[in-house]
């Protein structure tokens, strides 16, 4: 069986304080987007389970992948039989888009289907949790607002069918940990909940991510990046995350290649 997962990008991010586990209380909006990746899983004949790649190169130890582990603790609890998995990789890594967090979760609705497991939303958001604070956003895989580890979600009112979306990326991959240890958590006078209910075209003075501060002073060209997408009109421009992806949403459709030659550039409508 097949399956297309899809990016997620932050519409603000907000770090509100640091938890006695070491995580972080944030509140965000994760929103869908149409940047695709292939997912493809078949029963194993050889009594063997593999997993191999193609497209963009996934760094690392293949034990840590998500796809994997989203199989295993399924597994574990249902008694799944062997499996090869294949995914085609799209979505950059290191970006903040979710692309892992993503095939993880699609992983989990794949083998739902495939072996009819019925297992609910709630009961495959219960699984995804274990793997990562926004893999439970890509069960439902609609625009919420996410508070909390990021992994609790209230379903909000958004559309942006209107827009279209420019993402860029350069080549920089951010350590999240390490994105987190520049951060000072600060009481924001609003929450994000409630800017996002502004016109689009007041998020620009308004909705923010708290990683962009310490980010684009370690990284000036990502800061750049979000300049340049202003000035090729978008109404609004974030880093996604922890970066180190930037996207910008404009009102027309665009074309940008030509302005990010060294960058990997996706467009498309939201």
């Amino acid at each position: 069986m097949i399956c297309f997962p899809n990016c997620k990008i932050n519409l603000g991010l907000s770090v509100i304080n640091k938890r006695p586990d070491g995580f972080h209380n944030i509140e965000t909006v994760l929103y869908p987007v149409q940047l695709f990746e292939t997912l493809e899983i078949i029963k194993a004949s050889d009594n063997k389970c593999s997993y191999k790649t193609s497209g963009l190169t996934i760094k690392g130890n293949i034990d840590n992948n998500l796809c994997l582990k989203a199989y295993e603790i399924l597994a574990a609890d249902l008694d799944l039989p062997l499996v090869k998995i294949h995914i085609h990789k799209k979505i950059p890594i290191g970006a903040g888009l979710g692309g892992g967090s993503a095939d993880a979760a699609f992983m989990i609705k794949l083998l739902n289907d495939m072996f009819q497991l019925l297992l609910s939303s709630d009961k495959m958001k219960y699984y995804a949790r274990q793997l990562g604070s926004d893999c439970a956003f890509f069960i439902d895989n609609k625009a919420v607002f996410a508070f909390e580890k990021g992994d609790l979600f209230e379903q909000i009112n958004l559309n942006l069918k209107n827009y279209f979306i420019a993402i860029v990326k350069p080549d920089i991959n951010i350590n999240t940990s390490k994105a987190y240890s520049g951060i000072k958590a600060i009481k924001k006078e609003k929450s994000i909940k409630e800017i996002i209910e502004l016109p689009v075209y007041e998020w620009k003075f308004n909705l923010f991510n708290d990683f962009e501060k310490t980010i684009f002073k370690t990284y000036p060209e990502i800061k750049n990046i979000k300049a340049k997408l202003y000035d090729s009109g978008a109404v609004y421009s974030a880093m996604s995350g922890s970066g180190s992806a930037v996207y910008g949403i404009f009102e027309n459709q665009i074309y940008l290649k030509n302005i990010f030659q060294n960058c990997f550039v996706w467009q498309g409508k939201l």
